[in-house]
């Protein structure tokens, strides 16, 4: 789970035989492939900004930490949106405030959009209240709507999206119960889904259509979901995939789900979320959201850290993928920058070990993005 409760399905055998770690240690002298989208999702960092939190690099020297993070390698910031989230923090205001910063930087912008109040996770897809009554006809209309909203809003402030997800890790659907997926019958998703994309299309033609799932625990179920979208005309740009090792398996196992999903959908591959603990130890009231610790072959450290999230980038380019984003890097343990955001004040961060700022604010010094 990412700071809340999450649906894990069960993996299954890697379809490779080489070991994970040797398949995924460096990559060749000649990558037939480079990764472009070299990411991270920030999206409780403007909480931390307004709470006054301090970031240092390496040297100790504090600075604003986007800069901190493109100085390691990163060129694409990722921001979710919820639709009306109690805190009014990620609502569409202040996403349109923090595109401007994050554009300043010279970096690009992914919108993902959770079609919720809350999180949106393969366990929770919940409407948001304003729509909570509306029937599977009025919600394509409510998610062309709003998605053209949010693209063109940004557009017409100079921040125009290079990539908006719709929808975030929608295993089995989103928009509960209208959405959800039941009995292999993908038909209402798939009309949400097109909303979704002719919507962003309408707004820019360049900005790329993004479909997340955190299918890359299972080449099965990753073929059941996309051959399911795809039988329904369903159009994106980008397969998204999260990857958590802990969660989704070995190297192998993101070696297989992501060349797969290159091969089967002929679309570009990216990770859209990963991480992984500098420690197992806790700095507030909060549980860590990794309960089981860590992965074969790795220690909860800043150096596993950081060699572990260079094995998912080689992985990931090896296998054909064009992108890995680091999830919520910044997200450090702060007094009123909690999880649920109806308590933001009242809970904590179950993310603390896994960010890639000690709880001193000081970055690992390993971590880098590599092309």
């Amino acid at each position: 789970m990412k700071a809340r409760k999450r649906l894990v399905t069960a993996g299954i055998a890697a379809l490779l035989a080489v070991p994970a770690l040797v398949l995924a240690a460096s990559p060749p002298a000649q990558a037939a492939n480079s990764l472009s989208m070299l990411g991270g999702d920030v999206s409780s960092l403007q909480r931390s900004n307004d709470l006054g939190v301090k970031y240092y690099d390496a040297n100790g020297s504090q600075k604003n930490a986007l800069d901190i993070l493109k100085g390691a390698g990163m060129n694409y910031v990722r921001l979710r949106v919820w639709n009306n989230p109690a805190s009014g923090y990620n609502n569409p205001t202040k996403v349109f405030s923090y595109a401007k910063e994050v554009k300043s930087r010279g970096m690009k912008l992914m919108i993902d959009l959770h079609y919720s109040d809350t999180w949106a996770d393969p366990g929770n897809q919940w409407k948001p209240a304003a729509w909570s009554s509306h029937g599977i006809q009025q919600l394509q209309k409510d998610v062309y709507d709003y998605t053209y909203w949010i693209c063109n809003t940004l557009k017409a402030q100079g921040t125009t999206p290079d990539s908006i997800q719709i929808g975030n890790e929608i295993n089995v659907g989103m928009l509960w119960n209208d959405g959800y997926v039941s009995n292999s019958n993908f038909y209402n998703l798939g009309l949400l889904l097109k909303s979704g994309y002719n919507a962003v299309k309408a707004c820019n033609s360049g900005t790329q259509v993004i479909i997340h799932t955190a299918n890359s625990d299972s080449v099965e179920h990753l073929t059941w979901f996309y051959d399911g979208i795809s039988n329904q005309g369903v159009k994106w740009d980008i397969t998204g995939l999260s990857y958590y090792c802990f969660w989704h398996g070995s190297l192998s196992q993101l070696y297989s789900a992501v060349s797969t999903a290159r091969s089967r959908y002929t679309r570009p591959v990216a990770v859209v979320e990963t991480a992984y603990p500098f420690t197992t130890a806790n700095a507030d009231s909060q549980s860590n959201s990794n309960a089981s610790g860590t992965c074969e072959g790795f220690d909860a450290s800043w150096s596993s850290q950081a060699t572990l999230f260079q094995y998912i980038q080689n992985t990931t380019r090896n296998a054909g993928g064009i992108g890995v984003f680091y999830w919520e890097p910044t997200w450090t343990a702060v007094q009123g920058n909690g999880w649920d955001p109806y308590n933001m004040n009242g809970t904590g961060d179950g993310w603390d070990n896994m960010a890639v700022f000690n709880w001193a604010g000081r970055v690992n010094p390993g971590i880098r993005w590599y092309a």
